[in-house]
């Protein structure tokens, strides 16, 4: 069995608020839960409203499958992020 860690630290420099800091990340915790079907949340930085630390977790009994998963959620949410990517590190346990 394998789990898969994919950490994304995102810059949204055009929000004002911590409210509009929570509907970008909300939408795209939406967006990739729905999509991957993979266990996603804010993790870190839930203070700061210019950046938000996520966290997306998935299950797999092959290594590869688990980081190719990681992989294309991460270009996912390079491409639909209403934010940018400030880094993206894949761990698998």
């Amino acid at each position: 069995m394998t789990i898969g860690v994919l950490r994304v630290t995102l810059r949204i420099p055009e929000a004002h608020s911590l409210k509009d800091k929570r509907r970008v990340v909300k939408s795209l915790l939406d967006r990739v839960a729905n999509q991957f079907n993979a266990a996603v949340a804010e993790v870190g930085d839930l203070d700061v409203r210019t950046r938000a630390e996520l966290a997306v977790v998935t299950v797999s009994n092959d290594r590869r499958h688990a980081n190719a998963m990681l992989d294309s959620i991460r270009n996912f949410v390079d491409a639909h992020a209403a934010a940018e990517v400030a880094s993206a590190d894949i761990e698998l346990l």
